[in-house]
């Protein structure tokens, strides 16, 4: 048979032996081609324009797959639903079954991501069109993938030395900071790094849990200075985003560990959300909840460099929101650490006889020591969070730069260009 032209696609798909489902494809899709459910995210074929958008921010590489495909016999969404490991590339014998010729090329054509359409029929505020893929220029050099399903070795074992609560006891926010130790095994990592978690068992369907994401909240050199630790910031999650109630595998089991118990981890994953290195770099902060975990390894490396006399200046800002204070991880240390060398500032929704404040109100607040560090080339934005305060964020940043009579149009393409805003919602 005669297949018709443009009948061969370039098929995009993830990878569900190496996706850790940390969200970051399908919060950053454009046109909502990305979905997922308990176990696979995977791609329709049927809207995928071929943007790229989702390419870049993917920390391990899983979304960067594709396979030639009679655009008649595409992967469905409902296919690759079922998946535990990609398919093979179709043969050219499977190809010519099917009408194609061997060397017939893929009618792909990438294309600009599109704004969503807001109520209005104007095209609504898109933050993530802002975010860089790239790090900064002064960053460290960063190792991914080390140990996962498809790197030399599938898992590294850690032992647990530390679990502790650092939110009120009493408070809906159950969360700990839990330490690990990887003993003689390489495990090298950077601030703004994550890893995965291994649950043990099995789920619903017999099958191994997947892996979930948690970010590092310790330092390049570990969280006990010389070790070969680092410690990760964990909500225990008892239910879902509609209020549901629901036991989540990943955080109960890591928020019950008790000290000498084992963890499989893979990773590390990330290479963009990296501090920057150059003396003098100025970094802000903004996150909420868990969220702070990377803001915490970036806060500590610096204080370290401080204390041996190593720090040549920078400033640094950090804007963290909570409900309340003793929901807020880590409130107690914060409010100890110097005021010449962290500028802080503290964002409740919840605090009882105080109007709703959040992290973007407290930026549009400091907007006249905001503005200079938007156009200062050496300052450096992250964003850590629910992904219901990107938007309200990066808004807040562009009102900042307009008010201070920036075009934003070009401060938003060089913070993205030049790695110097940095989102990680999920």
């Amino acid at each position: 048979m005669d297949m018709a032209e443009g009948s061969v696609i370039r098929q995009h798909l993830i990878d569900p032996e190496i996706c850790i489902r940390c969200n970051t494809c399908e919060a950053t899709c454009p046109v909502g081609a990305i979905t997922h459910d308990s176990r696979n995210y995977v791609v329709d074929a049927e809207k995928c324009n071929f943007c790229m958008a989702c390419v870049p921010p993917c920390p391990t590489g899983s979304i960067d797959n594709w396979r030639n495909m009679p655009k008649v016999v595409a992967y469905s969404v409902a296919d690759q639903l079922t998946w535990d490991e990609l398919p093979a590339e179709l043969s050219p014998e499977q190809l010519a079954q099917a009408g194609v010729a061997a060397d017939a090329a893929p009618a792909v054509e990438p294309v600009q991501p599109a704004l969503p359409a807001a109520a209005d029929g104007q095209a609504s505020f898109n933050s993530a069109q802002y975010g860089a893929a790239i790090p900064p220029w002064s960053a460290a050099h960063a190792y991914t993938n080390l140990y996962g399903p498809k790197a030399a070795q599938k898992t590294i074992t850690a032992n647990c030395t530390g679990n502790v609560r650092v939110t009120e006891v009493g408070t809906d926010s159950d969360t700990h900071h839990i330490v690990l130790d990887f003993g003689a095994m390489p495990f090298p990592v950077l601030e703004g790094q994550s890893i995965g978690i291994v649950p043990p068992g099995v789920d619903a369907n017999g099958r191994p849990h997947h892996p979930r994401q948690y970010s590092i909240a310790s330092p390049r050199n570990g969280e006990r200075t010389g070790y070969n630790n680092l410690s990760l910031t964990i909500k225990r999650v008892l239910e879902d985003h509609q209020g549901n109630p629901v036991r989540g595998v990943g955080s109960n089991f890591m928020c019950d560990l008790q000290v000498g118990d084992k963890v499989e981890v893979i990773g590390p994953f990330g290479a963009s959300f990296l501090m920057p290195n150059h003396p003098r770099s100025n970094i802000v902060m903004i996150c909420t909840g868990t969220g702070s975990a990377p803001m915490r390894a970036m806060t500590e490396w610096r204080r370290r460099l401080r204390k041996a006399g190593k720090f040549e200046g920078g400033k640094l800002m950090l804007f963290f929101g909570a409900r309340t204070p003793q929901e807020l991880p880590y409130f107690g240390p914060l409010q100890s650490l110097p005021k010449d060398f962290i500028d802080t500032s503290f964002a409740f929704s919840r605090q009882e006889g105080q109007p709703k404040t959040y992290v973007q109100d407290l930026l549009r607040q400091r907007a006249a020591d905001l503005a200079p560090l938007l156009a200062d080339a050496n300052t450096f934005f992250y964003v850590c969070g629910l992904k219901a305060m990107e938007e309200g964020v990066v808004l807040a940043l562009r009102d900042v730069a307009q008010q201070a009579g920036l075009d934003w149009d070009t401060v938003g393409a060089a913070l993205k260009r030049e790695g110097r805003l940095h989102l990680e919602t999920y």
